[in-house]
């Protein structure tokens, strides 16, 4: 393993993506790439009543949205934000931590202040990385270096963490390690869903099991 890694920007993202967050000393988070449709960039996978349900961020020009990630607007065609709130409390409410992070998430649920898709997504990754005393140096690329050029030094998951398993590459470095979530007995274990299932279900005891994923 490097002490480095790259990532993509992405909105509560999955177990995988912050297990590489607390296993390496410093993150790129890429600013430079185009927009990538259908991935954890706008969306977030929690575990509700009737399954896996994803939370994903309308952006302006919806299915037509191209171009760099940078340029990618929050839709405010319809309150979205309300909607993916009332999924967590509906998916979390019996859970035992989501009450002790709760008023640290919900201003993400409720305040139109952020118009970038970039901007909203970094703000919550400081907000999780804080509460977890995850301590990894975050900075943002300046240019874009393709797959092939990325330095040795460096693991590039831009691409490899993908919530479609057609698109998901085996990742040789991480393991989903089994913790109690509230839809258990319904659904078993679901693994790799997003950083709140997490934390709203082993509160402190979550960035330890991150590190448990890593092998």
């Amino acid at each position: 393993m490097n002490s480095t890694v790259i990532l993509s920007t992405a909105y509560f993202a999955p177990i995988q993506y912050y297990a590489k967050l607390v296993i390496h000393q410093k993150a790129y988070i890429e600013y430079c790439e185009n927009y990538l449709k259908q991935s954890y960039r706008n969306r977030a996978v929690i575990l509700a009543a009737n399954g896996p349900l994803p939370l994903t961020i309308p952006i302006i020009n919806g299915p037509s949205a191209k171009g760099p990630i940078k340029e990618q607007q929050l839709s405010i065609d319809y309150n979205w934000q309300q909607m993916h709130w009332r999924s967590l409390v509906s998916a979390y409410n019996n859970s035992p931590f989501f009450e002790y992070y709760a008023d640290d998430l919900a201003p993400f649920f409720e305040s139109r202040k952020w118009h970038f898709l970039l901007d909203f997504n970094d703000e919550i990754q400081a907000v999780i990385l804080k509460l977890l005393n995850i301590k990894t140096e975050i900075e943002y690329t300046q240019t874009f270096t393709t797959q092939e050029n990325i330095p040795s030094d460096m693991d590039d998951f831009r691409y490899l963490i993908h919530p479609k398993l057609s698109k998901q590459n085996p990742d040789e470095s991480f393991t989903p390690i089994p913790y109690h979530q509230v839809f258990n007995e319904k659904w078993g274990f679901v693994p790799n869903l997003s950083i709140l299932d997490l934390l709203f279900n082993e509160g402190p005891a979550t960035t330890t099991l991150l590190k448990s994923c890593y092998r």
